[in-house]
């Protein structure tokens, strides 16, 4: 399909990148996706940046002898949209590594989750409306190397070359079916997306699958050799896993061998890798072994945000989630369009009693008072917590 379309025009200097941002200026719909190099790297960046404006597909290398940073303008202006398929992760890679900021921004996955498409990734999406097939055998290449391949090349165009139609599409049904505020509501949650610095959690070992079948010296074990793979992983900015697999780990954690040589003879170590990270793991067990047993594992925050309620708010989180899932069903659409994770604590802490107070919720948007401001504030109101007496009774959700 790639072959039948003109060449993607590739911009991997100063004079052809004021060139585009001169010609972005001229249009008000502007289909963007990125690549990164997450499976590669440690500290991840952007490789490339997929631009469709018009009839023309832009390449941007961001990699390349010149600052990218005039694209900020773009993104934060009002006047211009900005298409993005399943966006989220493009947005907190901007803003995390780049400061951008976001304006007008709109989803193509957000609006065909909204629709009822029951896969909305892109894929499945652009096979449905214009019989495009995607080659997903490029999704993990490094995309950090220079030259890029032709695959490459063919498969990063076609990530925006449609999303415009797409978009233009899926507006027709939205407003049909006046769902334009639901899809309005969540590409605005994705524009104001915090992007914190990821930051190592030495207590996520408990994550790994086994550890917690581990006795308490293997715990510690297991906790400093997470340490320590993080911090080769950093110092050759190489993802984690290229360093030591999770099974690799375990099996260190377990056996606690007492040499360089013990070492490289365990299952998923080789004796290459041994000789390469011995030393950092012989130490690692040393402070493990002065450090002593873990005999209690370390609590993680929930996952879903409830971390530190009240066992009422607990209860009214449980409460809320089941009347959103009932909503979702009616309605024909992805529950997180309903009520996103964050609303939903929120209500669970604040209790709005009136439509007023729900109004003034953080994460609540104009849509979602106008459709369920009675519903939710008299459902609030009504909510009983199980009384104390029988609370050791009854398990949460």
């Amino acid at each position: 399909m790639s072959s039948e379309l003109p060449k993607p025009t590739l911009i991997e200097d100063e004079g052809a990148f004021r060139e585009l941002l001169a010609e972005l200026e001229k249009h008000a719909d502007i289909a963007v996706d990125t690549e990164a190099d997450s499976f590669f790297s440690y500290h991840e960046k952007v490789c490339l940046i997929q631009i469709t404006a018009g009839s023309v597909d832009y390449l941007v290398d961001p990699l390349a002898d010149f600052d990218i940073a005039p694209l900020g303008a773009m993104f934060a202006d009002p006047n211009r949209r900005k298409i993005f398929h399943d966006g989220e992760y493009d947005v907190l890679l901007f803003k995390r590594n780049h400061d951008f900021e976001f304006a007008n921004l709109y989803d193509t996955r957000v609006a065909a989750a909204a629709l009822g498409t029951a896969n909305p990734g892109l894929a499945s999406v652009l096979e449905d409306h214009f019989g495009v097939k995607l080659d997903k055998s490029m999704q993990r290449s490094d995309w950090s190397e220079r030259p890029l391949s032709q695959k490459q090349i063919d498969y990063a165009r076609l990530d925006t070359h449609y999303l415009i139609a797409l978009m233009e599409e899926q507006l027709v049904q939205l407003r049909e079916r006046e769902l334009t505020e639901v899809v309005d509501g969540e590409c605005r949650r994705l524009e104001q997306l915090d992007a914190p610095p990821i930051r190592f959690q030495p207590d996520d070992w408990v994550k790994l699958k086994g550890a917690r079948n581990l006795s308490g010296q293997q715990r510690s074990n297991l906790r400093e050799l997470f340490a320590l793979r993080d911090r080769l992983s950093a110092e050759r900015d190489v993802p984690p896993f290229r360093v030591m697999n999770n099974q690799a780990l375990l099996a260190i954690a377990q056996a606690a061998p007492k040499s360089v040589h013990a070492l490289g003879e365990l299952s998923g170590v080789s004796p290459r890798q041994a000789r390469r990270i011995g030393d950092g793991v012989m130490k690692a067990l040393a402070d493990a072994r002065a450090n002593g047993p873990i005999n209690r594992l370390p609590q993680l925050p929930a996952k879903d945000g409830t971390a530190g309620m009240s066992f009422e708010e607990l209860e009214l989180f449980d409460d809320l989630k089941a009347w959103r899932r009932k909503q979702a069903e009616r309605l024909g659409f992805d529950a997180s369009l309903v009520l996103n994770r964050h609303a939903l604590v929120r209500l669970a802490k604040d209790a709005p009693k009136d439509v007023a107070s729900l109004a003034a919720t953080e994460g609540i948007v104009a849509w979602q008072v106008e459709r369920f401001g009675e519903q939710l504030t008299e459902r609030i109101a009504r909510f009983q917590p199980t009384p104390e007496s029988e609370r050791g009774k009854r398990r949460r959700r």
